[in-house]
């Protein structure tokens, strides 16, 4: 991986403060001393003690990360959304696994994006999935292709500041254009569901309706907070559980998996500083259903 920084300023600083700036943790500058990496300025490898005095560009090179042996190799592809030097967004298909488990290790999205370098030739062996979704629900998924990309977008991811939006056809009819909904979850007691209690943890969603009929609307969602099936919960406790969505009383004629698909992403990217933004349309299972009951 290689990454330029400018340092546009003539002020001293210690290239070390510098680094430190950028993002670079203690652990990895302590990695840097020991020879893992280099750092060059104006394009000359340099040592790490230096006073930087001008303007100058620096730039970190480090390895890829290791192969995790572990991770077993999927030939089965991928739709690549997009990719650059850091970033690599997928549209995942409902009824894929994100990561690898106990009930599946051989062919998860994780899996299958390994494979994908590995069939590129990529330098790239050990993927960091960012985003992750439930196995039936579908849409944009975000990998960083090293582990100092993975730690540079944790802050975004932490704070919820990445902006992620998913399209939901919930039953019943939903009449506000748009509103909020919020209430702390928890996991129920040796279950595998979530549940609307005092004991959970703060969760707030944000919806947009779509189009609405007596006893169906589709909605845009967008998540302030990352809990464990938001979405599902935050809808179905207020009576308009996803449509197909069995685990919390979803219809389940029309179509065999929960309604959800994740349709918009969007995130400065924290080494351009440029606000990137992906679309995924509706896949057909979903998009069926509204050409059905609202039209084209």
């Amino acid at each position: 991986m290689k990454v330029t920084w400018q340092k546009k300023d003539a002020k001293q600083q210690t290239l070390k403060s510098f680094l430190r700036k950028q993002g670079v943790s203690q652990r990895l500058y302590g990695k840097l001393k020991k020879g893992y990496g280099q750092v060059l300025v104006n394009g000359q490898k340099t040592k790490l003690a230096i006073l930087l005095e001008r303007p100058v560009a620096v730039t970190l090179e480090l390895p890829p990360d290791a192969i995790e042996e572990n991770v077993a190799i999927s030939q089965v592809p991928i739709e690549v959304v997009y990719e650059d030097e850091f970033w690599l967004v997928v549209n995942k298909p409902a009824g894929l696994t994100s990561v690898p488990g106990p009930s599946n290790s051989t062919d998860t999205l994780v899996n299958r994006v390994k494979g994908y370098f590995i069939e590129q030739r990529s330098a790239i062996k050990a993927p960091r999935i960012i985003t992750r979704l439930d196995r039936y629900t579908s849409g944009l998924v975000l990998f960083a292709k090293h582990s100092f990309a993975q730690a540079q977008i944790a802050a975004q991811v932490e704070s919820h500041r990445m902006d992620k939006r998913y399209f939901a056809l919930v039953q019943g009819q939903i009449s506000r254009e748009h509103g909020f909904i919020e209430g702390p979850i928890a996991r129920v007691a040796d279950d595998v569901k979530y549940q609307i209690t005092p004991e959970g943890r703060f969760a707030k969603s944000e919806y947009w309706l779509e189009k609405s009929k007596a006893e169906l609307s589709l909605v845009q969602v967008k998540l302030h907070t990352g809990r464990t099936h938001q979405i599902r919960v935050h809808f179905s406790e207020n009576g308009h559980p996803l449509l197909g969505d069995k685990l919390y009383g979803g219809e389940r004629s029309l179509i065999a998996r929960q309604a959800l698909h994740a349709g918009k992403l969007g995130f400065t990217d924290p080494f351009t500083k440029k606000y990137l933004e992906f679309f995924c349309p509706i896949p057909p299972d979903m998009q069926l259903i509204i050409d059905k009951e609202f039209g084209n």
